[in-house]
């Protein structure tokens, strides 16, 4: 039985004598704007650096007069620039009185004072006199240093620093001392060594990976990106910040050098173009090795999303262009639309071919393997143990008209989404010619009229909707099984509707847009698009989607439809939103939501609060791009034994409707999630509160998650290049 709703107008001067929200602008402002010129980059060369070890399992490494010496378990080697040569292992031996314990690190000042970390606490000694151990007093009745010090090191300024289980602990050179736990950032606590260095950087060795410590900011290196391994047994600071490590598989070597954000975009394209891309249209996503963290002989995969992640790819090249006027970014851009368009052409004419406008998810040329060989088997098995709503057909992967391609169908909502959003910023930013925006404008066409005609469904060859592609008012406000669906897929088809009006100027489209709000109040589903129980729950997907779908509706959706204010509420939903992602460090999320609410305020009865993206959103944005490593292969990053978390509690899990049972997920002290240093992840649909991450580096991830909020960042003008 239908529900009674309130007619349009109604419902909306209901909500509206509540709020009333100013309209936002579409670019940042010069106070918002962050000009970065070059800045340091790290990055790791240790697997270019064992030729000529006598044993990989490296006991010491110290800087001598002649250079960079290691120990290892068969003897000492000198690293001559290019390579280790075996040399006499010096005496290393020093007098520590025995009944101060086991000497576990011995350093000095480079003058008068020596200090020493030891299994009974830490000592220091001025002009070779007698050892005195230190009381360390924290001034709330703690006492550190008393025992078990694993590291210690005086630093250029003159400040003793020290690494125990309870923390690190730092005299500075009035006598003053300062102590860092878990609370305050620490990483992890099971040290092994310290080290300081010129330009300011404190380095702990740890039995699982190394810690810096500079400019008050804490970064944890382990795993295979950062180390051969994470058993570190010494470590030695070059003047220019190099950090080398004595591990138990091999010398650890970490760099930094200046470079600008612009040059990191140059080095993943052309990864991009050299090992990603495939087939000739060029279809992005992750192309897997034999050797571990080595390109070369990539193998290209596809996968369900290749639409999805090629538009994202896109995206960024039609901004690229837009801010550079690159004829290179034109034609990247230009191909991306291609390979989209050929999604939806490819499925036309064959055996089995749906009706018009429908698009693949992607292709594989028929002179390899077919995939629908098992497939059938897969479907049933899907069908009966994860999603009673599992689609069982064949063949899931139709052959084209012209034998040349097999092209897969059962297409999602994801895609959609990427369609939709490529081909706004390709019309807008790119296509110059009438002959271009036309292009643009058949594919929009067809792919709306699809949708339109067959209910609001993405129908298959086999005469039903795909199993995700459903926004069909029945489904999405009256069916118990889409219940979950009901905001993102009312937003998302809002966003395509207004977005096809925008290109292709045709009124039905917006009268269509109309009807689902007066008829099926899909902008009040609008209002949440995501199931959620608070930061870090419900599906990572949905976000990437409804960001994407916010960004092209509060484009094109004018200021008011008949008298009434319908942008303004998808902004204050879009604000919602974006509270929930705020601590997550994506400069996708943060670039796409300031665009529209930066600078703009929401009253209410109780008076004006800010919809401005509060403060941080910038400096996080800029951090993470900064952040990302250069190497993009999907190391394994091990973080749920750090003591610096924050356990999510069990009702904010990942999915819909689970909970954080026997998952490691929470964020750091400062509330927020890892680094994208920290971490590993391939997209941005990934979920960011999940500790540990990552595979055996055979896998690349390409470098759309940098390339799509860089370029986006610097069309707004919320990131400047000097």
């Amino acid at each position: 039985m239908l529900k009674y709703r309130l007619p349009l107008r109604q419902q909306f001067l209901a909500w509206m004598s509540l709020i009333s929200i100013f309209a936002p602008g579409l670019v940042g402002s010069a106070e918002t704007a962050v000009t970065i010129g070059k800045y340091l980059q790290e990055f790791t060369c240790h697997r270019e650096m064992q030729s000529g070890l006598p044993a990989l399992d490296i006991t010491a490494i110290e800087r001598t007069k002649e250079g960079l010496v290691v120990r290892t378990t068969a003897g000492a080697a000198q690293w001559d620039g290019q390579q280790w040569v075996v040399c006499s292992a010096r005496d290393s031996s020093v007098e520590f009185p025995p009944d101060h314990g086991e000497l576990r690190q011995l350093t000095t000042d480079g003058a008068e004072r020596s200090a020493a970390a030891s299994s009974e606490g830490l000592f220091e000694r001025i002009h070779g006199q007698t050892w005195k151990l230190l009381h360390v007093d924290d001034g709330l009745g703690r006492r550190w240093a008393t025992q078990d010090v694993r590291g210690v090191a005086y630093d250029a300024d003159g400040g003793l620093w020290f690494a125990t289980m309870a923390g690190v602990g730092r005299r500075d050179a009035d006598g003053n001392w300062d102590f860092y736990e878990g609370k305050d950032g620490l990483p992890y606590n099971d040290f092994t060594c310290c080290a300081t260095g010129m330009d300011g950087s404190v380095w702990f060795g740890t039995r699982k990976g190394a810690i810096r410590y500079q400019d008050g900011t804490w970064a944890y290196r382990q795993g295979l990106r950062w180390l051969p391994n994470d058993d570190v047994r010494a470590i030695v600071v070059d003047d220019d910040g190099t950090a080398w490590f004595a591990t138990a598989s091999g010398v650890g070597c970490i760099r930094r050098r200046m470079m600008t954000l612009d040059e990191k975009a140059q080095h993943y394209e052309e990864i991009i173009e050299k090992f990603v891309k495939r087939t000739p249209y060029g279809y992005t996503d992750t192309p897997s090795f034999d050797q571990p963290g080595v390109m070369e002989r990539p193998r290209r995969h596809d996968s369900d999303n290749d639409g999805l992640w090629t538009a994202m790819y896109g995206v960024s090249q039609c901004f690229a262009y837009a801010v550079t006027g690159s004829e290179n970014y034109r034609q990247t851009a230009r191909k991306s639309f291609e390979a989209l368009r050929f999604l939806q052409t490819v499925t036309q004419g064959g055996e089995h071919s749906p009706p018009l406008g429908y698009v693949a998810r992607t292709i594989l040329p028929t002179s390899g393997r077919d995939p629908n060989q098992g497939r059938l088997a897969f479907d049933e098995q899907m069908k009966a143990t994860r999603d009673r709503l599992w689609k069982i057909y064949e063949p899931r992967w139709p052959v084209a008209a012209d034998g040349e391609w097999y092209w897969k169908s059962d297409t999602s909502s994801d895609e959609l989404d990427g369609h939709y959003f490529l081909y706004a910023q390709y019309y807008d930013l790119v296509a110059k010619s009438e002959v271009e925006k036309e292009e643009v404008r058949l594919v929009v066409r067809r792919l709306t009229d699809h949708l339109i005609e067959h209910d609001y469904t993405l129908t298959d060859h086999d005469g039903r909707p795909t199993r995700w592609a459903n926004f069909r008012p029945s489904s999405i406000n009256y069916d118990y099984d889409w219940m979950t669906e009901r905001g993102l897929n009312s937003l998302s088809v809002l966003s395509y509707l207004v977005t096809a009006h925008h290109i292709t100027g045709d009124d039905k489209y917006w009268q269509a847009f109309l009807r689902l709000m007066r008829q099926h109040s899909y902008h009040t589903n609008a209002m949440v698009p995501k199931m959620q129980r608070g930061i870090g729950s419900g599906n990572q997907s949905d976000d990437e989607m409804a960001f994407m779908s916010f960004y092209n509706l509060l484009k094109y959706l004018p200021e008011t439809v008949e008298g009434v204010p319908v942008r303004q509420q998808f902004l204050a939903a879009f604000y919602w939103y974006w509270t929930v992602e705020q601590p997550e460090r994506n400069p996708f999320f943060h670039f796409s939501y300031a665009v529209y609410g930066l600078g703009q305020s929401i009253r209410d009865p109780f008076g004006e609060q800010s919809l401005s993206p509060w403060g941080g959103w910038l400096e996080d944005s800029v951090d993470a791009l900064k952040d990302f490593p250069l190497d993009r292969f999907d190391w394994s990053h091990e973080n749920s034994h750090r003591i610096d978390l924050i356990h999510l509690p069990t009702q904010q899990g990942p999915g819909t409707l689970d909970n954080n049972v026997g998952i490691a997920r929470g964020m750091r002290v400062d509330g927020k999630v890892l680094p994208v240093s920290e971490r590993h992840f391939a997209h941005w649909n990934t979920d960011p509160w999940r500790y540990d991450t990552g595979g055996q580096g055979h896998n690349l991830a390409n470098g759309t998650v940098f390339l799509l909020p860089y370029y986006m960042g610097r069309y707004h003008g919320f990131v400047m290049d000097q």
